[in-house]
């Protein structure tokens, strides 16, 4: 039978005053003011809009189901009281009577274990729990970085520029399965971030990080052949995983291998609350430059109507291909240059270029910046030694480098080398404030693994670490929103 809400979320709102009131009279006074802060926030979510969202994943037939906003307002509840295990929820509801009317339930009338696990099923459109076949040979071990703090190379077998180019003809289609899960999220989340003026889609600054997810202690697997039995230890024969979409990975904070997924997290690096705007999960073993190609190609088919303007992403993305696709698409890339990739050493004959993207005069002077031609798509540099005093301009340098009033000029053309010379340059002010929301990720990646206690998920599918996922970045947004002054719940009760 199809969903069937019709007093919305008045509805609620009535279910949980009239039980309030019967189970917990002194609620004002005997409840702590961290659960009034999430007691409030549940009490103006709106979540009503669900019960028509999911009405194509209910049959017509059969008994009458649990709305689907109770189950989700239930789930958002179980993240906010830091609940990771299901079955330890469900037994906490029928104990608990405060969050199951909080998740819209009457007490006594609770759902079970199973009740959750049919509706993450409904959230998730594929008839498998994981995204690539669970037979498959043993995956390449990335290689332990010579420094400590530096990410492993890349174990992939394609180059950037060949992935932008097959992604823009034929974008990955990994993401497929969270297409009603990412529906719900921008429909009842993230358009509300938009509509309180704490997003802006059409000219969104976005920053991207990844970062490590672990799922389990070690690697599980079993072998398919009888190679063990003949003595040959390391075949590359199929072993049948657990754990199909995650692998070995390198950890360069903890500077260890670890077994999971690398999570990319794109996020609006302006806004004040580090507010998530798409994710992916990769395989731990997949490097940076390539887990957001996935992610970027990823998010434009499901948010199509996001104007990026500005894309602030670490070293790890210096490559050539991601200024080119940014020049040609309208955004400015911030990008931290990565020392190991190289520079040009000579530009123009006698001039070097620093780690800036700065010339260098003959005498080891660093010039001064002088303005940008974007008609001519040019930035101009100027000669540091020029001094102006007492009304005269005189170079003070003992060899000058022309004998020009004021000194040498040197145009840097950005279509030479849209990775070194950027606009504005690396060396300028407006660089490096932009460059510093970059931060936002790395929070974001924070609230979402330590707040929020990602990684306490023990799962062994991709689809219910999605589910988790979601759930936390829904809360993530709802944590933002300021709270209607009134109706107030402790007000009304």
């Amino acid at each position: 039978m199809k969903p069937f809400n019709p007093g919305g979320h008045a509805a609620y709102q009535e279910r949980v005053l009239t039980q309030l009131r019967k189970y917990y009279p002194d609620a004002i006074s005997s409840l702590p003011a961290s659960t009034w802060d999430i007691m409030e926030k549940f009490w103006a979510l709106d979540l009503s809009e669900l019960d028509s969202l999911m009405q194509g994943r209910y049959s017509v037939f059969g008994p009458a189901p649990r709305l689907p906003s109770d189950m989700l307002r239930s789930i958002l509840l179980s993240v906010e009281f830091k609940a990771s295990s299901y079955t330890k929820w469900a037994a906490d509801l029928k104990e608990n009577h405060l969050h199951a009317i909080l998740s819209g339930f009457f007490i006594g009338d609770t759902p079970g274990t199973g009740t959750f696990y049919d509706f993450l099923g409904r959230l998730w459109l594929s008839d498998k729990d994981n995204l690539s076949d669970p037979i498959h040979p043993p995956k390449e071990k990335p290689k332990k970085p010579d420094k400590k703090g530096d990410k492993a190379p890349t174990v992939e077998k394609v180059t950037v520029k060949d992935l932008f180019q097959q992604f823009e003809e034929h974008p990955p289609t990994d993401m497929e399965p969270c297409k009603l899960l990412y529906e719900i999220f921008k429909v009842l989340f993230l358009e509300h971030s938009v509509q309180d003026g704490l997003v802006d889609l059409l000219s969104l600054s976005l920053a991207g990080d990844g970062t490590p997810v672990y799922t389990a202690a070690q690697e599980r697997k079993k072998r398919t052949c009888d190679c063990l039995e003949k003595g040959i230890h390391d075949c590359m024969c199929n072993r049948i995983y657990s754990q199909p979409d995650c692998n070995i990975g390198w950890d360069s904070h903890r500077d260890c291998y670890y077994f999971g997924y690398d999570l990319y997290m794109l996020t609006a690096a302006d806004s004040e609350n580090d507010l998530p705007i798409f994710p992916f999960l990769s395989p731990a073993s997949r490097h940076d430059s390539i887990g957001f190609l996935y992610n970027w190609f990823s998010m434009k088919r499901f948010l199509p109507e996001a104007v990026v303007t500005k894309l602030l992403l670490d070293s790890a993305h210096d490559a050539m291909p991601y200024y080119e696709y940014c020049r040609d698409h309208g955004t400015v890339p911030f990008i931290d240059l990565n020392a190991d990739r190289g520079r040009p050493p000579v530009y123009k004959d006698d001039f070097t270029i620093n780690n800036h993207g700065v010339p260098i005069c003959r005498e080891g002077h660093v010039m001064r910046r002088d303005g940008t031609e974007s008609a001519k798509g040019r930035t101009k540099f100027k000669c540091p030694k020029i001094s102006f005093a007492g009304g005269n301009v005189t170079c003070t340098c003992e060899n000058p480098c022309s004998t020009a009033k004021y000194g040498r000029t040197v145009h840097l053309v950005l279509k030479d080398n849209p990775r070194l010379f950027n606009d504005p340059p690396r060396s300028s002010k407006e660089w490096k404030l932009e460059y510093n929301a970059r931060t936002s990720a790395e929070r974001c990646n924070k609230r979402e693994k330590v707040d929020y206690k990602l990684e306490d998920g023990r799962y062994r599918s991709s689809k219910m670490w999605y589910c988790r996922l979601f759930a936390i970045m829904m809360c993530q947004h709802l944590d933002a929103w300021d709270l209607p002054k009134t109706p107030r719940l402790k007000d009304v009760l």
